[in-house]
């Protein structure tokens, strides 16, 4: 069955950069589109990024688009979310997605 699993979230200083991973299973990660989401207490769940190897196609959120790279390595079948330059602002649960399936998500802090 689709499961999807993140890790790599924790405490990071303003300017600082984290790595977030989120491993798949049960399906080809390169033949769907796959999205990063993030959510604050009290409010939606907003997308970031999306992301289509296949097509070579990958969009941001304008609040992070410049900052914030996601890709994947299809022999780990592993999607990654490279954030630089973060702001407290930043600060959120970040969930991997596709489709109606969602990991359990990894916090993210940033503050000093």
């Amino acid at each position: 069955q689709v499961k999807l699993v993140e890790s790599g979230g924790g405490l990071v200083q303003p300017g600082g950069s984290l790595t977030l991973s989120c491993e798949a299973s049960g399906f080809i990660i390169t033949e769907y589109y796959m999205n990063w989401y993030r959510q604050v207490p009290g409010k939606e769940r907003d997308l970031i990024a999306s992301i289509f190897i296949d097509g070579g196609n990958t969009v941001y959120a304008d609040p992070v688009e410049g900052r914030f790279t996601a890709s994947v390595d299809s022999a780990k079948n592993t999607l990654y979310l490279q954030m630089n330059s973060l702001k407290p602002e930043d600060t959120a649960v970040y969930y991997c997605n596709r489709g109606r399936f969602w990991g359990q998500g990894t916090q993210v802090t940033v503050s000093s």
